[in-house]
């Protein structure tokens, strides 16, 4: 077994990105959910990585991307007026890119409703 292998510590990666999110996904998604144009796309995000049905490669992929937006610190901060959210987003649509034949009708209709928009139209 090499230690150096990233293999090794993803599962630890992926449960500490988990615990990022769980404490501090809701609250920040709620602070700035008028000013994002991505806040129902992370919260169908959101849904889609906490689903026991989602497979654990795109629940990682998604858990990682979902705590790059709750951690304070990052490439371009928060809090810069235009342009704080513009990583987040690139990351945010990346993240789901890479995943969204995962992301269900089920997903969305749950994040639209907790963000109070309306359902979607079939």
């Amino acid at each position: 077994m090499n230690l150096s292998d990233p293999a090794i510590h993803l599962p630890a990666t992926i449960a500490q990105n988990a615990r990022t999110v769980e404490r501090g996904f809701w609250k920040k998604l709620l602070a700035v959910a008028g000013r994002i144009p991505f806040a129902d796309d992370a919260a169908a995000a959101y849904f889609c990585a906490v689903d026991p049905v989602t497979p654990t490669r795109v629940r990682g992929v998604l858990m990682a991307a979902l705590a790059y937006f709750v951690l304070p610190f990052d490439v371009i901060p928060d809090f810069i007026a235009g342009l704080g959210f513009t990583d987040d987003a690139a990351v945010l649509a990346m993240a789901i890119g890479l995943v969204s034949r995962h992301i269900k009708p089920r997903h969305v209709a749950k994040a639209r409703a907790a963000l109070g928009l309306p359902p979607l139209e079939e």
